[in-house]
């Protein structure tokens, strides 16, 4: 048993050479000498390098290296100091990685929008916001940027082709402007918002149209057509709790389809000439109607005035009859008189008059001056 404890386990180490080389075959010293000393260096060296680990892992949980006390002092601390350094320096990196998940920049024109494990939690504000990952994560979202979605005839197909109340068909081309006004609602109600929103605006538009004629539409109704057309799509995307704000509509066209553009001009030209025809016999019948109703008013008043006037005549010599008659009766002769005169005095009053007196002679011939004194005092 003792020669046995000299093997390669036991204390080859301590016999030196010369007791190895005795207790081994002559083929073997020979031929496996290279080979032999390297693979008894080798298992020793894994062992130690197993010791080490552990004894690290002893110092990372908070105890101490006892099992290299006794060994190599010194060299022995340094070994493990060596080994403690890819530890501490994957740590750092991975805690750099998780602060670089976690905290995050919102820029002003921008809103976050944080999920607690998949659910809304809350909405970031610019600046340096916190999510610590992988509880929480964020979708980052442009709420002031305004986005345009073009629909009709300018995108070479037959979504702006409507049918108007008369039964026309006009190509309507217009622009959608909108915005998002809370990102949490776009994200969690809506899958697709850009179809969304072009889906809502043909729809509302097609409805406008075919409550409308198509005259009005091609001239004078566009821009209440677009104030219409972005009530109604708000209101829509309102109802879905889209998070999404219509800021305007523009109408830009409105035409007939190509096909059918020539023939439409014409009657369009045709409509204006009879309209202005019948404006012009309009104005024609306003003012003769006028001037016959003019005439006749005046023709009326007239009337009237003419009967009052005789009747107001009538009256008042009725009256001054009744009153002379009257006076007749208390003094015919002097009442006989007054009236000779007041009769010669309407006859020659407005006569020119000359005066002859048969008793008179001279150069005269019985002429007797007259001096018309109501004439001189006019002139006066």
């Amino acid at each position: 048993m003792a020669g046995n404890s000299g093997g390669p386990w036991g204390g080859g180490g301590g016999s030196g050479g010369s007791g190895g080389g005795n207790g081994r075959p002559p083929h073997q010293g020979n031929n496996g000498g290279g080979r032999r000393p390297d693979d008894n260096n080798q298992i020793p060296e894994i062992d130690e390098l197993m010791k080490k680990g552990q004894e690290q892992l002893r110092v990372l949980m908070g105890g101490r290296g006892g099992g290299n006390a006794g060994r190599g002092g010194s060299g022995g601390s340094g070994g493990g100091g060596f080994g403690k350094m890819p530890i501490i320096l994957g740590a750092l990196v991975l805690a750099g990685a998780w602060a670089a998940s976690s905290f995050y920049t919102v820029k002003p024109e921008e809103q976050s929008v944080e999920l607690l494990l998949g659910e809304y939690s809350s909405t970031g504000n610019p600046g340096l916001n916190f999510a610590p990952w992988p509880f929480v994560t964020y979708e980052v979202v442009n709420v002031t940027s305004e986005r345009t979605e073009e629909i009709g005839g300018g995108r070479g197909s037959s979504n702006g082709l409507m049918l108007t109340t008369d039964e026309n068909i006009v190509d309507i081309e217009f622009q959608v402007v909108w915005n998002i006004n809370d990102p949490a609602k776009l994200l969690f109600n809506i899958a697709e918002p850009t179809e969304t929103v072009q889906a809502v605006s043909e729809s509302v538009m097609r409805e406008i149209i075919a409550a409308s004629n198509l005259s009005p539409i091609l001239n004078r109704d566009r821009g209440l057509i677009a104030d219409q057309a972005n009530t109604q799509i708000q209101a829509t995307l309102d109802e879905y709790d889209s998070g999404i704000s219509i800021v305007r509509v523009n109408l830009e066209a409105a035409d007939p389809p190509p096909e059918v553009i020539d023939a439409f001009l014409e009657v369009q030209s045709a409509e204006q000439e009879r309209d202005r025809l019948e404006r012009r016999a309009d104005a024609y019948a306003n003012q003769v109607v006028a001037e016959a109703r003019g005439q006749a008013a005046q023709n009326l008043q007239e009337a009237e005035g003419y009967r009052a006037r005789v009747v107001n005549e009538a009256v008042g010599e009725a009256s001054r009859f009744t009153a002379v008659r009257e006076e007749y009766a208390k003094a015919p002769e002097v009442t006989r008189r007054r009236l000779y005169l007041e009769t010669m005095e309407k006859v020659l009053g407005e006569v020119d008059k000359m005066i002859l007196d048969e008793g008179l002679s001279g150069s005269d011939g019985g002429v007797v001056p007259y001096l018309p004194l109501n004439e001189l005092r006019r002139g006066n």
